[in-house]
């Protein structure tokens, strides 16, 4: 496993990624001071991005579905628990965007490689309301997704 997204797993049969890129901001507000340089206040954290990409190979890996899976996550606005494969937990994350470029099709229509970002917004982790839930229909929408 290479990471966990709520319930969704990263590793190679589903969406291996290939790249792993965080950006972390903090907030500082200016205050414009005369015959000086502006005085600087802390205000806090600020966003925090995650952007996994890679090529998936769907006669090796995952393809569509997985992507699909992921766009499901997003449509329902939930925050989920991100953690490594080596157990670093990340805090709760929610999608933002999720991209796709299909190459290579075979005769059928069906891409035989596939590009794909998922960018993640980390959120407050005190706000549990935000938190996705795990309910019969999505468990066995995952499921039948690595069937």
């Amino acid at each position: 496993m290479l990471m966990a997204l709520g319930m969704f797993v990263f590793e190679t049969r589903s969406v291996p990624y290939q790249q792993l890129q965080r950006n972390s901001a903090w907030r500082h507000a200016a205050q414009s001071r005369v015959g000086a340089r502006p005085a600087y206040q802390y205000l806090g954290p600020g966003s925090d991005t995650l952007t996994l990409s890679g090529t998936l190979l769907p006669a090796f890996t995952g393809g569509r579905l997985e992507l699909d899976a992921l766009r499901q996550m997003a449509s329902q606005g939930d925050a989920w628990p991100l953690i490594e494969g080596t157990g670093r937990q990340y805090g709760l994350w929610v999608i933002t965007q999720v991209d796709e470029t299909a190459s290579q099709f075979h005769r059928d229509g069906a891409a035989g490689k596939l590009d794909f970002s998922l960018s993640l917004e980390r959120v407050d982790d005190t706000r549990l309301d935000l938190l996705g839930s795990l309910t019969a229909e999505s468990l066995s929408r995952f499921s039948g997704a690595y069937a």
